[in-house]
């Protein structure tokens, strides 16, 4: 009876231990049309439960092959069939050349710094509680509501974001 009673106390010990476990982390990521016609995001979130715990934004474009640094292979077979002078290249490898032309057009914000503060605002959040940050707000509205960005297409890459995270539920 006293080995069956210590049993008992050990694993009524272990149960808030099994309680406390934490739900694996899920990697859910999307191509995406976050901005405009003529490039492509990949939107990486981590989420853990119905919680975003971490992401990342990326988007390529065809940037001019003198100045920008292409994707792996872009100057090989890859880009065999790319516009002549042109690579597929990433606007975040390329963030200081891609915000040089942003400041051309008004800018002040660099791209890379956009990007951090949309991940910013998306990281701690519930999908439920992103969800309800975007829902029937205007692009121009999203703009505001996320400190520290100023890309007109904020909204298009949270709503990106939202779709990767809940590609793992």
């Amino acid at each position: 009876m006293k080995k069956v009673c210590c049993l008992l106390l050990v694993l009524c010990m272990m149960l808030p231990v099994f309680a406390l476990a934490e739900e694996a982390v899920k990697i859910g990521q999307v191509d995406y049309a976050a901005h405009g016609t003529k490039c492509f995001a990949v939107l990486t979130v981590a989420v853990q439960g119905d919680k975003i715990v971490a992401a990342y934004i990326d988007e390529f474009q065809f940037m001019d092959a003198a100045t920008a640094q292409g994707v792996p292979n872009s100057t090989e077979g890859f880009g065999e069939s790319f516009p002549e002078g042109k690579v597929l290249a990433s606007k975040r490898v390329n963030a200081e050349l891609y915000s040089a032309n942003m400041a051309k057009a008004g800018s002040t914000v660099a791209l890379d710094v956009n990007y951090a503060a949309i991940e910013e605002f998306v990281t701690g959040k519930t999908i439920a509680e992103l969800e309800a940050a975007i829902e029937g707000k205007t692009a121009e509205e999203m703009v505001d509501a996320v400190s520290g960005c100023t890309l007109v297409d904020t909204l298009g890459y949270l709503t990106g974001l939202l779709e990767a995270a809940k590609s793992v539920q």
